[in-house]
């Protein structure tokens, strides 16, 4: 029998260092729109540094799954933190000298976006090979309250340290990304996939990722209506929410109510995942989820109550970080073992790439309607999704139709061995049964997110889990 986790050094290891990263991502995240406002008065400016992060993390989010199966896992990872390091030290000494230039802003924010799309699935098969797999949900589980606790905390201390002197968030953020990166380099375990991907660019490569999750229809259904649908029409409910309860902006008390509810719930689904088995219910979670936030459009379509809102948002992400870690349970213990850099990015950029949208819609509605015909018509949408979800025989069958081996179609062609591991240390095996010796891969439906398990923000946050059904 596996040791606990809470003796498994290396999982501990990787705990710290994604702790320390995102606490340091998450301070950063709310200093730089302040500190762009605050030198060039633009809040086109600062909404420009989010959107060039957000395009950056989409572009390169495949090419760094590929990456991820070429090279050593841990050896990779070492590498991201090193060029994570020498750009936030680029930015703090610029904020401590007085001035960070626009440009220098855009390039550590576009650099720090490409490097997490690289360190993230690296990160993920690196975790598989130090968590055995019949601990994969409690690992999970561990990781996202981790990542939802920097959330709640870390923009607070940000915003704090920014009023006693603007360098001080990114000047924390480094400390943060050094301790990270020493704690990734004292982990053993080495990963390497034992059938190196080709080149980063090939199409053959970049889509293999996709190739597998198509090939599955449970984990093809889940990603597209409870991953893709879900993110797009929660993020148009919680901005419409948010803009609602703000009086048009005219007091944050209300929806700032509703936003921190949201990551409350966030955390309190990751704490009571391992209790609840999530992997063992992953259907009935992510029916629930989708009812649940039909319900909750409908009652805000007619009760105007930041109180209730706040609760019933809650409630649909708890339930939603609950059936997140145990899909991405599932996820992980059938994703193949050489090739779950590229399913964990194909995941994650099916969860992402709508995200954005989901708010952009919702002002949309409230622009051209009411408050309750905009929740009314955004409960449509998410009835529409929870019906498909309900009702489809392939999430019906459940996650134990996708632990059957697809067929190789589409299989990447083998490139040569992979690389020899650093040191004299040996590479762990994870001790798995036969079915995870060939399929393995982040917050749910679609894997979290943007890394859940050691995410590398530098000065903006890469797409993350933005409610239900988000990886």
């Amino acid at each position: 029998m596996a040791e606990p986790l809470r003796f498994n050094r290396d999982f501990r290891l990787l705990w710290l260092s994604g702790l320390f990263a995102a606490l340091g991502g998450q301070m950063s995240a709310i200093a730089l729109p302040l500190l762009i406002l605050k030198e060039t008065g633009s809040a086109v400016q600062a909404g420009a540094v989010g959107t060039v992060a957000v395009c950056a993390v989409l572009i390169t989010m495949l090419p760094g799954g590929v990456m991820a199966d070429r090279v050593e896992r841990r050896r990779l990872m070492r590498l991201c933190d090193v060029g994570s390091l020498a750009a936030v030290t680029a930015l703090a000494l610029a904020v401590w000298n007085g001035h960070a230039p626009m440009a220098l802003v855009l390039l550590v924010a576009t650099s720090g976006a490409v490097l997490n799309s690289v360190y993230a699935p690296a990160a993920f098969g690196l975790m598989r090979a130090v968590v055995p797999p019949d601990q994969m949900s409690t690992a999970t589980a561990r990781l996202q309250a981790r990542t939802s606790t920097a959330r709640l905390v870390g923009p607070l201390v940000g915003g704090a340290l920014f009023g006693v002197h603007q360098a001080l968030p990114f000047t924390a953020q480094f400390l943060g990304l050094f301790l990270s990166t020493v704690c990734v380099a004292l982990v053993r375990t080495r990963s390497a996939a034992r059938t190196r991907a080709g080149s980063v660019f090939s199409r053959r490569e970049l889509t293999a990722g996709l190739s597998f999750l198509w090939q599955l229809p449970y984990l093809r259904t889940v990603l597209l209506v409870f991953g893709l649908g879900m993110n797009f029409s929660f993020g148009a409910l919680t901005f419409s929410a948010l803009a609602v309860f703000s009086d048009s902006g005219r007091s944050g008390l209300g929806g700032g109510f509703v936003i921190t509810c949201v990551s409350a719930g966030a955390l309190a689904g990751a704490l009571i995942a391992p209790r609840f088995a999530a992997e063992r219910h992953v259907r009935t979670l992510i029916v629930s989820t989708c009812w649940s936030c039909v319900g909750t459009a409908a009652v805000l379509a007619w009760l105007s109550s930041p109180l209730v809102a706040g609760l019933l948002c809650a409630l649909c992400m708890c339930l939603s970080t609950v059936a997140s870690i145990g899909f991405l349970s599932t996820l992980l213990v059938v994703t193949p073992e050489d090739r779950i850099g590229r399913v964990q990015s194909a995941a994650g950029f099916l969860s992402s790439i709508v995200q954005p949208f989901g708010p952009l819609a919702g002002g949309f509605l409230l622009a051209t309607l009411d408050s309750s015909a905009a929740f009314g018509v955004i409960g449509c949408v998410l009835a529409v999704s929870a019906a498909v979800v309900t009702l489809a025989p392939s999430v019906r069958a459940g996650a134990a139709a996708a632990r059957e081996k697809p067929e190789p179609a589409g299989e990447p062609e083998k490139t040569g061995t992979p690389e020899p591991p650093e040191g004299t240390a040996m590479p762990r095996t994870p001790r798995t049964p036969e079915r995870t010796a060939m399929p393995q891969t982040l917050e749910g439906p679609g894997p979290e997110p943007a890394g859940t398990v050691s995410p590398r923000p530098v000065t903006a946050p890469a797409p993350d889990a933005a409610g239900p059904g988000a990886p």
